[in-house]
């Protein structure tokens, strides 16, 4: 794909059968569209009827690119929305923790004895995440 849009020169139409044959995001499309309108590479779309020679065709792609962008908007703000009543609701979003507040606790009992490293493979995490989760519990312990 890389290589046939470098290969394209002024003068050029590069045609696609459909619009998702060439770019997964309408906004991905508007930026290429816009670069190959820059090198003087015309554009069309064969099911969409689109051909960025013609006013016409430009002035349809716009559109149709200001209408994904809103629907994109759409989609973030409901999903937001979604979120804010999941956790309104007390649900817990995102991933489960890696380790249960007693395994912390105990790994915090262990890691005075033991390489982190160690303990860290006991409990099937990476050391990183244990002392993550080991100054998480230190700073609860500091506020109670």
């Amino acid at each position: 794909m890389k290589s046939m849009l470098r290969s394209l020169r002024p003068g050029q139409t590069l045609v696609v059968w459909r619009l998702d044959r060439l770019g997964r995001s309408l906004s991905g499309l508007v930026l290429l569209i816009e670069e190959l309108g820059e090198r003087g590479v015309e554009f069309q779309s064969l099911c969409e009827s689109l051909d960025t020679a013609s006013s016409g065709g430009r002035l349809v792609f716009h559109i149709m690119a200001a209408l994904a962008e809103f629907e994109r908007s759409l989609i973030s703000e409901r999903t937001k929305a979604g979120m804010q009543e999941a956790r309104d609701r007390g649900l817990r979003l995102g991933r489960p923790p890696s380790m249960t507040r007693d395994q912390v606790a105990e790994a915090m009992r262990e890691s005075g004895k033991l390489p982190i490293k160690e303990v860290a493979v006991r409990y099937n995490v990476s050391p990183r995440t244990l002392r993550r989760h080991l100054r998480q519990l230190r700073q609860c312990n500091e506020l109670a």
